[in-house]
């Protein structure tokens, strides 16, 4: 139940409320309306307000009365907010669960880690909002306006956002498992690591408002999915991948980083793009499944195989099943580990290339490396082009 003397407070105004607030930031302000609080029915303007807006029940509202409050902490489960006026205010860790704020304009309010379970905000305006690590679960935003707004970490399991507008939303580490996103608008979206189980995803728009409406069933496929109608990206993207992408395998014990950083450099001063795997973590399925993805993608792999570690488990397979050129780096003298000598059989494994300084391989970097891994990359593309013409 709300605290008279805290309703009381909000009555003076925003300027008011937020000096009080400095002055006893340990107060929790309790401005929940459950069970409903009882004030005078003829009260105007901010206290008119306050009584429709804060407490159940319904009536005439003057509706910026409450913009840039500071909220932090407030209780204001099972509040009646509907079509407030709350645009700046800062929320943060306040518990606003249950509660009624179907229409409100939350633009641009600080919801960090704020408790939203149950509460409705369909066709609200929170536009620009930060809900990180919020709760969300179970929420009305049906219809809401969220373009630009902060979800990630947000725990959303349940909640509606059937024809929401999630354009250029970050929801990075959201967890959405169970939610409803049917018909929402997705342009622009940051959605990496979002939690998707058992989610409806049902006619995702992935255009602008400008232009002619596409849909998809799959938000993790829409981001890539607009990039394909660019065709200008396309074709960087795909010239990137099949002609600049080198995989780089081996350790980052201290004794062989200084060796993959040198090769990294030197392929970016030849126009590729490196990706360096690290082999120090455990091997397990999803870590090969990793390695061979990214084998894929590559032009050709350089491979170290100085110390090996894991890096045998990683060429078995990608080697057997993936025709694509590998250059094998080795320190001195020493001996390729032994089930390395069965790869004979496979051309597109290159002459072993050793050495004692690595600013000798450095100084013939071209003429050891880039350019039989670039022939071998020609004779492979021929092949499969003989194949398909045969087929």
């Amino acid at each position: 139940m709300a605290v008279r003397e805290h309703v009381d407070l909000l009555r003076q105004g925003t300027r008011s409320w937020n000096k009080w607030r400095r002055a006893h930031p340990e107060i929790q302000p309790d401005l929940s309306g459950e069970p409903p609080s009882r004030f005078d029915s003829d009260l105007r303007d901010l206290e008119e307000f306050v009584v429709n807006q804060v407490t159940k029940g319904g009536g005439r509202t003057a509706r910026s009365a409450l913009s840039g409050l500071d909220l932090t902490g407030a209780n204001l489960s099972h509040s009646m907010l509907a079509h407030a006026d709350l645009n700046r205010s800062t929320l943060a860790l306040a518990n606003l669960s249950h509660a009624d704020a179907h229409g409100a304009n939350l633009s641009g309010c600080i919801l960090t880690k704020a408790n939203l379970r149950s509460a409705s905000l369909a066709d609200a305006n929170l536009n620009a909002a930060i809900l990180r690590w919020g709760n969300l679960s179970r929420a009305n935003l049906r219809g809401c306006l969220l373009p630009l707004a902060n979800l990630d970490g947000a725990n959303a399991r349940g909640a509606d956002f059937r024809d929401a507008d999630l354009n250029s939303a970050s929801m990075i580490g959201a967890d959405f498992s169970g939610a409803d996103l049917t018909g929402a608008f997705v342009y622009g979206i940051a959605a990496w690591n979002v939690k998707l189980n058992k989610t409806k995803q049902t006619g995702l728009v992935i255009t602008r408002a400008t232009e002619p409406r596409i849909t998809i069933d799959d938000l993790q496929v829409a981001q890539f999915v607009y990039m394909l109608l660019n065709h200008e990206t396309v074709r960087e993207m795909i010239d990137t991948i099949t002609t600049k992408m080198v995989l780089v395998l081996g350790r980052f014990t201290p004794g062989r980083k200084a060796v993959l950083d040198a090769v990294t450099v030197e392929l970016r001063r030849n126009n590729y793009v490196p990706m360096l795997f690290d082999f120090e973590r455990p091997v397990s399925r999803d870590f090969t499944e990793t390695v061979v993805t990214l084998a894929h993608m590559a032009r050709f792999i350089v491979a170290d195989l100085t110390d090996p570690a894991s890096l045998p488990k990683e060429l078995e397979a990608i080697v057997p099943r993936l025709a694509v050129p590998v250059v094998p780096l080795l320190a001195g003298r020493r001996q390729p580990y032994a089930m390395f000598g069965d790869y004979w059989k496979y051309d597109w494994v290159l002459e072993i290339q050793r050495y004692t300084r690595i600013d000798d391989l450095l100084a013939s970097f071209r003429s050891r490396i880039i350019r039989p891994a670039e022939r071998k990359a020609d004779e492979l593309n021929a092949r499969r082009a003989a194949t398909l013409r045969r087929g």
